[in-house]
């Protein structure tokens, strides 16, 4: 797994399997309770310390395997436990261990969570990034109005790396941001889905 910031890992990037154009990856979190696996990807090696695995979203169970105890919200998870076993779910957003937070941000899909970890916003497909531009992913299924709301949440979070589970093949997969800077960009995002735009 490649390093990406002190404690964070990335895996190998694998192509999105209905958008080759993007890479997806997953991500290991060290932590003294026990280490968390964010995303779903194939190519995750090794699972030893593994305590769980949290998926943004039900899209990621098609990457999630089963070698690790798997957590989804709870209204993502009969679609998620069509593709890999799904060990718990949660609703509410709330903090695992004093230092991971689950903050659900439906809209992308009913069940979409970021998770808030060491000023590390993982955010899944709900704010990915194309061509280093954060971007929306409406699809089929999208509640444009829930997203609009999710996006109003996360502009009023803290965080300094935006870490979103898909990215532009060959291209940076996470982005540095500040305060100023990550409300403009998730405010562009809103203009654009109230214009009526997918992304």
């Amino acid at each position: 797994m490649e390093p990406v910031l002190p404690g964070l890992y990335a895996t190998e990037p694998q192509p999105l399997p209905f958008a080759p154009s993007l890479a997806v990856r997953a991500f290991r979190l060290e932590r003294s309770a026990g280490d968390l696996v964010v995303y779903g990807a194939e190519t995750l090696g090794g699972l030893d310390g593994i305590a769980g695995r949290y998926l943004n979203h039900w899209h990621e169970a098609m990457f999630a395997g089963d070698a690790a105890p798997t957590f989804v919200h709870e209204r993502d998870r009969e679609a998620a436990a069509r593709r890999t076993s799904v060990d718990g779910a949660f609703a509410e957003r709330s903090t695992l261990d004093g230092d991971f937070e689950l903050i659900p941000i439906p809209g992308h899909t009913p069940g979409a969570t970021a998770f808030l970890w060491r000023g590390c916003l993982f955010t899944g497909d709900s704010v990915f990034l194309h061509d280093g531009e954060w971007v929306a992913a409406i699809v089929g299924g999208s509640d444009r109005n829930a997203y609009a709301e999710s996006l109003e949440l996360l502009r009023e979070l803290e965080f300094e790396v935006l870490v979103p589970w898909a990215a532009s093949a060959g291209q940076p997969f996470h982005a540095s941001t500040n305060a100023a800077d990550a409300r403009r960009r998730i405010d562009a995002i809103l203009a654009r889905l109230r214009a009526g735009e997918d992304r």
